[in-house]
């Protein structure tokens, strides 16, 4: 594929403007065009590219080489498949679905078609977690790790309110900020499987917080800790290696003010996408790898409670 990458943008949330700047630190990748059903969020971007209230429109009209998702949760599988059905290279803020079965179905539709599906993990290119990995020494053996995501919703949820309700967010703490910090783990260890787990729900019937315990095929451990109702911000991992060396990261380390870590990252995701779209790359398995793990936590408690009604069968979240 010669010449820039034309992208377009279906859905101008909160995370949208991440993207959109990205592009400028990215000369081959275009933002050709924007989809969003308010006429106010496309506003901005009139006179400047191609801009839709209707999605389908948008593929409709062609001159796109790959198109970004970021709309609400309850969505993506719906815009996806219509997307991959086009033939059009995906790139979805995680969750790939708020339903583990509509989340296999997309990986093999794509796969089917051979287009890129592409879930967007925006920690996976956090500048201290890349540099936590580096530091670990050749052919040391890795113990456990610990990732903590802690945060009060209500201040990262901005204008976009369907995060907090569970059908359209896919649940709670689990759904949302357990993909990234679950593809946070996979990144360090590698494929890894739910040993334990405990779900805190609020009055509501929402998870607020919950303690994940996975384990990897070399053996290692890890444990994930999740907190929506936490005051402040805290997102670190810590690696403990077999001879008992501790080694630390912060991820907001380094980047004052409020999610300003994420411009960096999402200048990653753009990227990573971009090389996936031009090698042909099959990219499904992470996006479902994550989204396994969310449902396998909600089936355990739903299991432990018997009946099932305490947890939602279905799983997704959105993008911090």
């Amino acid at each position: 594929m010669s010449g820039a990458l034309r992208v377009g943008i279906v859905g101008l949330g909160v995370i949208s403007r991440f993207y959109v700047k990205a592009f400028d630190e990215l000369p081959d990748v275009e933002l050709a065009a924007v989809c969003d059903l308010r006429a106010d969020a496309l506003a901005p971007f009139e006179g400047k590219v191609p801009t839709f209230a209707d999605y389908r429109d948008m593929i409709a009209a062609g001159g796109l080489d790959a198109v970004v998702v970021n709309v609400p949760n309850d969505v993506h599988a719906q815009v996806c498949g219509d997307l991959v059905a086009a033939g059009l290279p995906v790139c979805v803020e995680k969750p790939l679905a708020t339903r583990v079965e509509d989340g296999r179905e997309l990986v093999r539709a794509a796969r089917e078609k051979g287009v890129v599906l592409f879930t967007s993990f925006h920690r996976r290119y956090n500048d201290n977690v890349l540099d936590l990995i580096a530091r670990v020494p050749a052919g040391a053996e890795l113990r456990h790790v610990t990732v903590r995501y802690l945060e009060m919703i209500e201040e990262h949820a901005g204008d976009d309110h369907w995060y907090l309700d569970p059908e359209r967010c896919g649940g709670g703490c689990v759904a949302d900020n357990g993909p990234n910090a679950f593809d946070t783990v996979r990144q360090i260890v590698g494929e890894v499987t739910v040993t334990d787990s405990k779900v805190v729900r609020d009055a509501q019937g929402t998870d607020r917080q919950a303690t994940v315990e996975l384990r990897a095929e070399s053996g290692a451990t890890a444990r994930v800790l999740l907190d929506w109702a936490y005051p402040g911000e805290t997102k670190d991992v810590e690696l403990i290696l077999a001879d008992g060396t501790v080694l630390v990261a912060d991820m907001l380390g380094g980047h004052d003010g409020f999610k300003t870590s994420l411009w960096h990252e999402y200048v990653g995701v753009l990227r990573d996408f971009a090389s996936a779209v031009r090698a042909g790359e099959d990219r499904g398995h992470g996006g479902l790898a994550a989204l396994e793990l969310v449902a396998d936590v909600y089936r355990r408690e739903a299991e432990a409670a018997g009946a099932g009604s305490a947890a939602p069968q279905h799983a997704g979240g959105g993008a911090r």
